[in-house]
């Protein structure tokens, strides 16, 4: 079980937000578009080692990621290309988020002892290699076992509650150690939970397919 499991009881909350991007005209497309704008902004505050005000940018991110399906189901506009253009800003943004705190150069396992900041480098790697392997799993799966049935324009497949730390976990983590200074904290359990988490999936998998 993960908080996607809950996307629904979200995005209910957006539905307001929604209805004034429909009302001005903005497609979802367009609003995929600003939730990668605000994904770059977010990893150049974090370079700049201005941690709050990445986060919020980065929560900006998040609401207009969850908005572009309300406003595609209200309009009708729901495209292939929209699905994939979506999938591909979620990855664009976790990670620029993560490596804008990489490319910061904040201390993180070095804090603890006297190592080269190549391994500060290393964890902030291991963080964006385990967010887009615990992702990627997914269009795999589709791929190869042929999951096509949508759902509000997303596909439903049994591996969307599956994996204790996806996306959204991801980056509320992200943005709670941003905005509490702890965000060397955030990229480590990050680093761990995401890669856990693709594993969970991969055993899952082994499990239940032939």
């Amino acid at each position: 079980m993960n908080i996607t499991a809950y996307r629904s009881r979200f995005i209910r909350y957006l539905e307001p937000v929604a209805d004034i991007f429909v009302k001005i005209g903005i497609t979802p497309n367009q609003i995929s578009l600003l939730a990668l704008l605000s994904g770059i902004l977010c990893a150049a505050l974090f370079y700049n080692r201005e941690f709050v005000s990445g986060s919020l940018a980065l929560f900006a991110s998040a609401v207009f990621d969850l908005v572009d399906g309300s406003v595609a189901r209200k309009t009708g506009a729901h495209t292939d290309f929209g699905a994939v253009f979506d999938w591909i800003v979620d990855k664009y943004v976790d990670a620029l988020a993560l490596l804008g705190v990489g490319l910061s150069g904040i201390a993180i396992v070095s804090r603890f002892a006297p190592v080269s900041p190549v391994a500060d480098y290393a964890v902030v790697a291991f963080a964006i290699i385990g967010s887009l392997m615990n992702t990627f799993i997914k269009p795999v799966v589709y791929a190869e076992i042929g999951y096509r049935g949508k759902v509000e324009g997303k596909i439903d497949d049994p591996l969307e509650g599956v994996g204790f730390f996806g996306r959204p976990e991801t980056l509320l983590v992200l943005i709670l150690g941003g905005v509490t200074g702890y965000i060397w904290i955030s990229v480590i359990i990050i680093a761990v939970c995401t890669n856990m988490s693709a594993v969970q999936r991969i055993i899952y998998l082994y499990k239940t397919l032939p």
